[in-house]
């Protein structure tokens, strides 16, 4: 449930005094952008909000003011969280 990023490659582990401490250190951004008056913001979450059903989904990108307040979309890979 627990992942910590090596590069941009998520790796599980059950240690989570390393998973706490990597997630306090590493940044964890994969982009942050401006569109007209709307934020879109892309992170890497560090635990698995697919709850262990399927391909675990540890990258959020999230719409932030206009229309799409709030949107999300959840992901598994680095390069999906780019795209």
């Amino acid at each position: 449930m627990y992942y910590i990023l090596d590069g941009h490659t998520p790796v599980e582990t059950t240690d989570v005094l390393k998973w706490a401490e990597a997630f306090e250190n590493v940044n964890r951004r994969v982009a942050d952008t401006a569109i007209g008056g709307t934020r879109v913001s892309t992170v890497f979450l560090g635990i698995d909000h697919g709850f262990g059903r399927g391909e675990p989904l540890l990258f959020e990108t999230m719409a932030f003011k206009g229309i799409l307040d709030e949107d999300t979309m959840r992901c598994s890979t680095w390069d999906e969280a780019v795209a």
